[in-house]
């Protein structure tokens, strides 16, 4: 229990510290334009302790949700005393102002890289996505018509070799079957398993595509019995005895590129999970009242705290690490999006404003100022509404029905 909650706290305050990061990735922005910074704090609430360092007040306060960051004239609106105005960030060309409200997200990202690269070089990256590589190729195929081979990891003189035999090699990424292309090894299972006899398979080798002739060897496999799930029966399925990677390991140089391709790779899904966000809500309402929850349902900080001192305490250090990332990477993409109050809302009004100026200048009309953001107050409203109840949903789900990833 004692390492659960350790979990639980050094996850949480991996969080806390993210969002700090953000906020000082905002003023470091800032600071490097000249736009003046008059307060960076950690944390809510009541003040702990602060002080001063040249114009900038440096602080921390009781409730360490998040933190702060207050430059003078985030918009037009904001007050400033004659000092400020010549500083004031609504001042600033719309690329400095883009940099500085982007700057925040990109510090995520950036976390998000580190954790995945010190994961490459000491525990490995999980092959998260599937990728065809190969680990291990078998000196035979084992069938369980014959418990004794089957269980018995040794091959007899002559036992057939399909994949050996058919030229592949540890390492090869298997990008094809019989023209039907396998991105993930769940691919290439559900069409070797269909097959018997010479089949096409293409593999990619040292940045070569290499054709292949394998001939899949139809053998005997236990598998679970749909209608008795503590039963198994035996199947005749196609196989060709290989083993796919579970997880790469690099050294400090590789692990580089290593990390910059699975960076990229769960990006992508990240971005995918969000346009599905919608979808799941009713999941989420229903595992409140007492339905199943899907482990695929979106979770609060709440919930991720929990997996993650679920993780420390099972010594999934890995899940840990990957959830810990995970979520930078969600924090960083969904902080972008076009909607006030988020930082991608005051990116969207800063290019409406110089589109529509750069418009009324081709017109020969002067430039029109900046935006009121009182008439967008509507919107804002609906829209933090909206985000309010989601995180409230999420936290309850959380509490009441929890995700989790031991019984």
């Amino acid at each position: 229990m004692l390492v659960y909650i350790l979990g639980v706290v050094l996850f949480a305050l991996g969080i806390c510290i993210s969002v700090a990061l953000h906020e000082a990735g905002h003023m470091i922005a800032a600071k490097s334009f000249g736009m003046k910074v008059r307060r960076y704090f950690v944390g809510f609430g009541p003040t702990v302790f602060s002080f001063r360092r040249g114009e900038t007040e440096y602080g921390l306060k009781w409730l360490p949700f998040g933190g702060f960051c207050d430059i003078a004239g985030m918009t037009a609106l904001d007050e400033v005393t004659d000092d400020e105005r010549p500083r004031a960030m609504y001042r600033f060309k719309t690329w400095k102002r883009t940099v500085v409200m982007a700057a925040g997200s990109f510090t995520h990202f950036v976390l998000g890289f580190v954790v995945l690269y010190l994961m490459a070089v000491t525990m490995g990256l999980p092959n998260l996505f599937g990728t065809p590589e190969i680990s291990q190729v078998s000196s035979c195929v084992q069938d369980a018509r014959t418990n004794q081979q089957y269980t018995n990891p040794t091959c007899e003189p002559g036992a057939p070799a399909p994949a050996r035999d058919g030229g592949i090699r540890q390492g090869d990424v298997i990008v094809s079957v019989n023209g039907q292309e396998t991105p993930t090894y769940n691919d290439v299972v559900a069409e070797v398993q269909n097959l018997s006899g010479p089949a096409d398979f293409r593999v990619e080798r040292g940045g070569e595509v290499i054709p292949l002739t394998v001939d899949v060897e139809k053998v005997t496999r236990p598998v679970s019995d749909p209608e008795n799930p503590e039963a198994t029966r035996l199947v005749d399925i196609g196989s060709i005895g290989v083993t796919f990677t579970n997880r790469w390991e690099y050294g400090a140089a590789g692990a580089v590129g290593g990390t910059a391709a699975f960076t990229g790779d769960l990006v992508v899904e990240t971005w995918n999970r969000l346009l599905q966000l919608p979808e799941r809500v009713p999941a989420v309402v229903e595992s409140i009242f007492g339905a199943e929850r899907d482990p695929n349902t979106p979770i609060s900080v709440v919930g991720a705290s929990r997996i993650g001192g679920e993780a420390a305490q099972e010594g999934l250090w890995e899940l840990f690490f990957f959830l810990l990332a995970s979520l930078n990477f969600f924090v960083g993409i969904f902080n972008l999006l076009p909607l006030l109050p988020l930082d991608g809302g005051h990116i969207a009004v800063t290019w409406y404003e110089r589109v529509r100026d750069w418009l009324r200048k081709l017109r020969g009309k002067a430039a029109a100022g900046p935006v009121d953001y009182t008439k967008l107050n509507a919107v804002t409203m609906v829209i933090v509404v909206i985000g309010g109840a989601f995180v409230l949903l999420t936290i309850t789900a959380d509490v009441v029905n929890p995700i989790r990833i031991t019984e």
